[in-house]
């Protein structure tokens, strides 16, 4: 690994944590972690506009990110917001306030640049004897799909599908939000081959299916193998719109502040799994912040030391 910078860090600004990672030498052995709870969610109004109890939960994240950088001496750090602020009417102004209030201002990803991400830290937790990868990943604002064969992808998209957006637009319409989740992703894949990919799932939302539907826990650690099958979620859908939100936080793999939105997310990976043909998908536990941490790393497509699945 010569050549290499010293620790890096990524801050990671999303609806439900403010995120500090730093790393050495490969994400798989963070040096430096640190989460700040948020719930931004519950300070977005109806017209996705991030209220004043919002900024200031952001605000006190990012300072007590920086705070705990400072002092653990880590002289690079790539702050980036998700969905929820980049998507926010009032964006620019949230933005503007964080970094006058926190001195940090964070940065926006595109919606494809998070997809590309996404799938470069699959790609690299993989390795090339997975083959083709279609990348997966349901986030709360919108939802990311990267594919290809290299170390970047051929096709990478963004929509906005993601757990809490359509938890908003399921209560309105549930059978026609879904299928205009799967005629969308149809559309956008045309002339795309993605059947014969590996299917891998890159977010939290996939993650709790998994275990939801019987996959191994968290603490069995990354490399045991997880996956969610189609059938499997099929047969849990009906039960999660029976359940209200208090009775959803206490199965397996749902968490209490993503239980709301636990129905739409499951509805939304089933839309996408029959839309690009997989009745099947790989866990990685990876995904846009690792990417980020890749590439300040330095990690290339030569570096057989961060193949590590």
């Amino acid at each position: 690994m010569s050549g290499r910078p010293g620790p890096v860090g990524v801050l990671d600004v999303g609806c439900f944590s403010a995120h500090l990672v730093v790393v050495a030498d490969s994400p798989l052995h963070p040096v430096l972690s640190h989460k700040t709870r948020l719930r931004l969610d519950k300070a977005l109004d109806r017209d996705n506009r991030l209220g004043p109890e919002g900024v200031e939960q952001v605000v006190h994240a990012v300072r007590t990110a920086r705070r705990v950088a400072d002092r653990a001496g880590v002289p690079t750090i790539v702050p980036f917001a998700t969905s929820v602020i980049r998507d926010a009417v009032n964006a620019d102004q949230v933005i503007a306030e964080v970094a006058r209030r926190a001195g940090t201002r964070l940065r926006v990803l595109p919606g494809q640049e998070e997809a590309r991400l996404a799938y470069r830290a699959a790609r690299h937790w993989y390795g090339w004897r997975a083959g083709p990868l279609l990348v997966l990943d349901v986030g709360g604002g919108t939802v990311e799909l990267a594919a290809g064969a290299d170390l970047e992808p051929s096709f990478a998209r963004s929509f906005p599908f993601g757990a809490r957006t359509m938890t908003r637009r399921l209560a309105l319409d549930r059978s026609g939000a879904t299928t205009v989740v799967h005629d969308r992703v149809k559309t956008a894949l045309k002339g795309v081959a993605v059947r014969d990919h590996r299917a891998v799932g890159c977010s939290k939302v996939f993650q709790q299916l998994a275990r939801l539907t019987g996959a191994r826990p968290q603490h069995d650690g990354p490399f045991a193998p997880r996956w969610l099958r189609l059938d499997d979620l099929r047969a849990w859908i009906p039960k999660l719109a029976r359940m209200p939100a208090p009775r959803r936080a206490r199965l397996p793999g749902i968490s209490p502040h993503r239980a709301e939105q636990s129905l739409a997310g499951a509805l939304v990976a089933e839309a996408l799994m029959v839309a690009t043909g997989h009745d099947e998908v790989d866990i990685c536990p990876w995904s846009t912040r690792e990417g980020l941490l890749l590439g300040l790393l330095g990690a290339g497509d030569d570096d057989e030391s961060y193949r590590v699945a």
